[in-house]
């Protein structure tokens, strides 16, 4: 396999990890799993306690995220949302609520462990307007112009190629679509070629693009009203960031 394979592989890896110890013990997974999850402002901390109360335990633990991409983007009902990344659930399941019973909420996952638990968990929440989809965010297996709104929490950092991910959630986005994603960027943005060792990549760091990076990126893409606020700091070259655009 060629560097970008093991990258991948190493994720894919990772995750499955995370969700199989949610599995086993939902109240206590997550906390010493390694990666993103073991820095100071990533899990389940950046959620109202309220919304939280919500959702199954299952899903609250398996959360990764480094934000709350939800609270921002301003769901309405009868909307179809995409979650990229979607983990355990959580982000997917508090969309399905907002979108109510004439919208849905999608979810992607690459990794068959986090779709199993999405699913136990959502069997649990007793949602119905939900589907989760097994599928790369380089490759969304969606139509074309079929959501209304792109959400992802802590995700596309750990995109190799971040341009075709942009392009692909151009592609499935309506006109008039909003993207509303938490990520993380960097002081220093990745470099030209992924790193020798795939295993840093799941941190996050790797290949966190700087914030004017990442603004270049999805203005080539096609997108339209970029903004990037600061949320927190996750380590010292590091922050957590909501990114919001639009598809003209």
């Amino acid at each position: 396999m060629d560097n970008r394979s093991d990258i991948e592989e190493e994720v894919r890896r990772h995750y499955s990890e995370a969700a199989r110890g949610v599995t086993g013990s939902p109240e206590d997974a997550g906390a010493d799993a390694g990666g993103c999850e073991s820095r100071d402002g990533i899990g389940a901390g950046c959620y109202d306690a309220g919304e939280l109360a919500e959702l199954p335990a299952g899903a609250v633990a398996a959360s990764i995220g480094c934000a709350n991409p939800v609270v921002g983007a301003e769901l309405r009902e009868g909307e179809v949302v995409l979650d990229l990344g979607s983990g355990g659930g959580i982000d997917v399941l508090l969309s399905a609520r907002r979108v109510g019973p004439t919208g849905k909420a999608y979810g992607l996952d690459m990794t068959d462990e986090m779709l199993d638990l999405a699913r136990s968990n959502q069997a649990r929440a007793g949602v119905g307007n939900v589907e989760f989809l097994k599928g790369h965010m380089e490759a969304i297996p969606l139509p074309d112009s079929s959501v209304d709104v792109i959400l992802s929490n802590c995700v596309i950092a750990l995109a190799v190629d971040k341009t075709v991910v942009f392009s692909e959630t151009h592609r499935v986005l309506r006109r008039g679509g909003r993207f509303t994603v938490a990520d993380v960027v960097a002081e220093r943005g990745a470099g030209s070629s992924p790193p020798a060792d795939p295993a840093t990549w799941v941190d996050c760091a790797a290949g966190a693009l700087t914030e004017t990076e990442y603004r270049a990126a999805l203005e080539d893409a096609g997108f339209a009203d970029v903004s990037i606020a600061h949320s927190h700091a996750i380590d010292h070259d590091l922050s957590s960031v909501i990114v919001r655009a639009s598809r003209p």
